[in-house]
């Protein structure tokens, strides 16, 4: 491939974890990258590192996407790059715990990661691609999307987290029937365990996949044009049993009385 026809991908929280296999998988697939974190040190290593291995152009760009400021300069960078093919909006933390117990701004800064920070990076980048007629948005969600109506003992305490990656699947697949015949895709990925620092480095719970095996599921899923990955998922036809329960659900914003349950005077 010409290195001036090289595609450009874009990937948040990319210094360890999940946004480094990807970062890892898009340049070994032939991709410069643009990759976006917090720690600097980290950003650079896996710069030079992918750089020899595949040859890829790679950027380093260190920003707190919490702070707008910051994201706004990861904004202008999504809506500037004139190859950019792929964005990965990955960056995100657990902020696990009961919500009483949570602090107000460790609440508001999981939404700015993970909900903010994708809509806003997103909408930089789409007009380019949109007029380009191609481009890939992978937006990392959560098995946690799902898990609002498993009972406590059975999850952590999660309820702003969660709430956060099912607001994502819900843009995602949204988003994706705005951009039908645009050449443009959005993918909403979501892993269950991960073998990352995400659950702390002293972790000792059940045995977790490899990022890399995620990711390149992930991979997968988008080359199946999929709206929804899943990658532990045997039976895809959840997410369509999903998508039904939705479209059940919303079928009955158009009734002009209530049901007949809630009409009963017994």
């Amino acid at each position: 491939m010409d290195e001036r026809d090289r595609p450009s991908a874009l990937v948040t929280g990319a210094s360890s974890g999940i946004g480094e296999a990807f970062a890892a998988r898009l340049a070994a697939d032939g991709y410069d990258l643009v990759v976006v974190a917090r720690r600097r040190e980290r950003l650079e290593a896996l710069a030079e590192r992918l750089s020899e291995s595949s040859g890829a152009g790679v950027r380093v760009h260190v920003a707190d996407l919490t702070d707008p400021a910051q994201l706004a300069g990861v904004e202008e960078l999504a809506a500037a790059e004139p190859s950019l093919d792929m964005v990965v909006n990955n960056a995100g933390f657990p902020g696990y715990g009961p919500f009483v117990q949570l602090g107000p701004d460790m609440a508001e800064d999981l939404i700015r990661i993970h909900n903010i920070a994708p809509i806003r990076v997103t909408r930089a980048a789409l007009p380019g691609m949109i007029e380009r007629g191609r481009g890939s948005i992978i937006n990392v969600a959560s098995l946690l999307a799902f898990s609002q109506s498993l009972p406590p003992g059975m999850m952590p305490f999660r309820s702003t987290y969660a709430a956060c990656k099912a607001f994502l699947v819900t843009f995602t697949v949204a988003l994706r029937h705005e951009l039908e015949g645009t050449g443009v895709r959005a993918m909403v990925y979501c892993p269950g365990m991960v073998e990352t620092e995400f659950h702390g480095l002293d972790y000792q719970g059940p045995p977790r996949m490899k990022a890399d095996l995620s990711v390149a599921a992930c991979m997968k899923g988008l080359e199946f044009d999929e709206a929804i990955c899943a990658p532990t998922l045997e039976d895809p036809s959840a997410i369509d049993a999903f998508h039904e329960a939705q479209r059940a659900l919303a079928s009955g914003a158009l009734s002009l009385a209530p049901a007949p349950r809630y009409l009963s005077n017994g």
